[in-house]
């Protein structure tokens, strides 16, 4: 790979992506609407685009080409077919960043082919009509069905970091450092996650490697919702208010009601090696506690 497309690659780990990318010497080229800023600077080429309309993505991208593409919003069948209409003949290889969530709730760890993207019925929706499972399960489906390139759906779990525009971890260190009560359905509960440096990177090499088919993507080990509370007890030297009695206030954003994992042994036979969760979680727990005790001050 030398040459890369990313869509989706001006916030959160789409930034890891592209830092990735340029790490190993690839020229990057940032496809956005122009509307958030980017720390690249004169590093990555830059296309003004709507990646949701097909004439855009067509006319902004006419002429050019690249070995990947990499695509982070990608939400339904209907993003999916204007991708393909618009790349068939620019791209070597696309790496769709996927979700633990096209699998459901199952009463096991989340292998692979559990879900069949090759087999699922593809209906032509706007994302607006569907769940964010059901879009990823379109988009996978006609990606798989009826890309003329290659394709990797990288399936990721919660992805936690410094920059996660979702606050679900500062949630907690929040909550517990203010003495607040947590809404928990299931504290024994045990869920996968993966840091958003690794995600960056793992998309990386899914596209160096051009790699195909679906790949579950997460660190070593899963936690119990018990044991994550615990590690923010500890870093923040206080003791948590957990209670079954849920409102909307007091829900936590990883309060699910049964265990919900995944297992990276494809990737990992694949030659990945994943961090381990718990060398990583307290740091970064601990970065929020400090940022917190400091704009409190």
């Amino acid at each position: 790979m030398k040459t890369a497309l990313v869509l989706g690659g001006t916030r959160f780990f789409g930034v890891n992506l592209v830092e990735s990318l340029l790490a190993k010497g690839i020229q990057v080229t940032i496809g956005t609407r122009g509307e958030t800023q980017d720390p690249f600077g004169d590093q990555v080429q830059r296309i003004k685009l709507n990646r949701f309309d097909k004439m855009s993505l067509i006319e902004k991208t006419y002429g050019k080409t690249w070995d990947v593409v990499f695509d982070q919003i990608c939400y339904a069948s209907h993003d999916a077919s204007i991708a393909i209409e618009a790349f068939k003949d620019k791209v070597k290889h696309y790496v769709f960043t996927s979700t633990l969530s096209v699998y459901g709730f199952l009463d096991h760890t989340c292998r692979e082919e559990d879900f069949d993207p090759y087999t699922y019925p593809i209906s032509y929706v706007n994302r607006e009509n569907l769940s964010y499972q059901e879009g990823k399960r379109q988009a996978e489906a006609v990606f798989f069905q009826h890309a003329p390139f290659s394709v990797t759906a990288v399936r990721i779990p919660i992805v936690l970091g410094e920059q996660d525009y979702t606050n679900r971890l500062l949630f907690h260190v929040d909550k517990i450092l203010h003495e607040e009560s947590i809404g928990l359905q299931n504290k024994e509960a045990e869920m996968n996650f993966i840091s958003q440096q690794e995600a960056g990177d793992f998309l990386t090499w899914c596209g160096e490697n051009q790699l195909k088919g679906p790949v579950n993507a997460c660190a070593n080990g899963s936690i119990s919702l018990q044991e994550l509370i615990q590690t923010i007890e500890k870093e923040t030297e206080k003791t948590a208010n957990i209670t079954t009695t849920i409102t909307d206030e007091n829900g936590s954003p990883y309060g699910v009601e049964q265990s919900w994992t995944m297992s990276n042994e494809r990737a990992t036979a694949w030659g990945y090696p994943f961090t381990d969760l718990r060398s990583w979680l307290p740091s970064l727990i601990n970065h929020f506690v400090h940022e917190k005790n400091t704009t409190s001050k």
